[in-house]
């Protein structure tokens, strides 16, 4: 199927609406049928919205937590190799490179809540893991699986808010939802680099273990599927029953046996990513991201060697981050409603994906700025404030780019929203687990000055893109060069 916004919002609303040519089809019956997400509760809603987003916060904490913790590790295990030391750190994303792979064609097989919680109860299980390992390759190896795990929320956090919030309401969902997102890698150096000289580096991961126990525990009791394929299988087995009629089918049915769409579905992400479109926005949000584990990575060295930093005081560096992070999530929910607001009015019609990509081009200005900010003002031993300052404008610029673009990727192929989520997160770990790794040999190559306007530059390069999709995106998903079949 071509999957232009047009044809996917028929795919979509013909859910809601109901077949009625076909008295065999079963579909959601309107505002009134319990079985349809869209139309549950505020309260339902807004509980299950608020657990995924706890949970998208507890897997980007367990990705920093250990930072900070980095020479203690490495000391533990007769190591002085920082590259490995921030691999320690980053190998949690290369997980979360693989595991959407498989979790997105699972979800829309079998569902959203069933992989929260199996993914969330392994999670537990591989933090424990790493809170026992006895060697350095145990622990890495520790730490990759329960990057697989974490990535569940991050996939199907998008998809599930779009099962459950119309577009034109979605900006403040996500916002919300982003927020955990964005707070966890921010927390993680802080609070591991207190807990860390404290009580031990194993207490970091015993710490994620307990709040993930607690959070596995939530979950069981209170999520329920949202993903509209599965609900309407459910409801079409249960009007079986009460009918007698073995003839009724789901409208969502494709008639292939499920190892058949598990085989199609496990290579929608990676072909998706064959889109311009797709690829290319995915591919800023993943170098923008990666400037940002980039930075924990490198703050326990930088701060301790320019300021005289302790691991503790390096993990309220990330404390920047955070705040930007904060602002930028805000910021930009706040204006994405608006603007996607005012741009319908002023266009008349519904509202379009390119209406989600003003804050992207904010953000494209504001991410060079603060590079330079942060390693220019740490170069030259500025007071520790002012590089401080420098990331909170990095991490407002990777907010409203990974916000603005997701948005744009769901509101575009809302049918594969967990596939298109999938896709970009992919690119975006990939790179976040690499880069940060020549942090240490360019920083010491480059210097902090220099190294940190490198990065800028690459980001100064991808200005105009946000800019030539806001104008021009409508006619190249369109355009048949820009239209991948999946």
């Amino acid at each position: 199927m071509t999957n232009t916004t047009a044809e996917t919002d028929v795919e979509r609303s013909s859910v809601s609406v109901g077949a009625e040519k076909d008295p065999n089809v079963v579909n959601f019956d309107g505002p009134n049928d319990p079985w349809s997400p869209m139309h549950w509760s505020s309260a339902k809603k807004t509980t299950n919205i608020v657990i995924v987003t706890c949970m998208t916060l507890l897997s980007p904490l367990g990705s920093t937590i250990c930072s900070s913790a980095t020479l203690d590790i490495l000391t533990h295990f007769n190591s002085t190799n920082k590259t490995l030391g921030s691999f320690i750190t980053t190998v949690f994303l290369l997980g979360y490179t693989f595991g959407p792979i498989v979790i997105a064609p699972l979800s829309e097989l079998y569902g959203r809540s069933i992989l929260y919680k199996i993914c969330l109860f392994l999670f537990v299980v591989f933090n424990v893991a790493c809170a026992l390992a006895n060697s350095l390759g145990s622990l890495i190896a520790f730490r990759f699986l329960a990057g697989i795990m974490g990535s569940c929320p991050v996939t199907l956090g998008t998809g599930s808010i779009a099962d459950l919030v119309p577009a034109e309401k979605r900006a403040a969902a996500m916002g919300a939802y982003v927020i955990g997102a964005a707070l966890g890698p921010s927390i993680g150096p802080i609070v591991g680099g207190y807990l860390a000289p404290a009580v031990g580096w194993r207490w970091t991961f015993w710490l994620m273990a307990i709040a993930s126990g607690v959070m596995l525990l939530v979950a069981v009791l209170f999520v329920h599927e949202t993903y509209p394929y599965v609900l309407l299988e459910r409801k079409t087995k249960e009007l079986r029953k009460q009918t007698g009629n073995p003839s009724l089918r789901s409208a969502l049915h494709t008639g292939k046996a499920a190892h058949q769409l598990f085989a199609f579905s496990i290579f929608r992400p990676l072909k998706m990513l064959l889109s311009p479109i797709i690829f290319s926005l995915s591919l800023y949000a993943a170098i923008v991201y990666s400037y940002l584990y980039l930075c924990f990575t490198t703050f326990e060295t930088v701060f301790g060697e320019q300021y005289g930093f302790n691991s503790g005081q390096s993990g309220l560096a990330a404390l920047g981050l955070g705040v930007g992070s904060v602002l930028g999530v805000i910021a930009c929910g706040v204006a994405a409603e608006k603007i996607n607001k005012h741009l319908t009015d002023k266009n008349g019609g519904g509202p379009k994906p390119e209406y989600r990509l003003p804050p992207m081009i904010v953000g494209a200005f504001v991410t060079p700025i603060g590079l330079f900010w942060y390693g220019w003002s740490a170069h030259a031993k500025t007071h520790w404030i002012v590089p401080i300052l420098g990331t909170v404008f990095i991490a407002i610029g990777m907010i409203s780019t990974y916000m603005a673009s997701a948005m744009y990727l769901v509101d575009a192929y809302t049918v594969y929203a967990a596939s298109v989520t999938a896709a970009s997160t992919i690119l975006r770990c990939l790179l976040g687990a690499l880069l940060p790794l020549a942090g240490p040999s360019m920083y010491k190559t480059l210097g902090l000055g220099w190294g940190n306007s490198l990065l800028g530059f690459i980001s100064i390069a991808f200005i105009p893109l946000p800019i030539i999709f806001f104008l021009y995106g409508q006619h190249l998903r369109e355009t048949k060069l820009f239209n991948v079949e999946f």
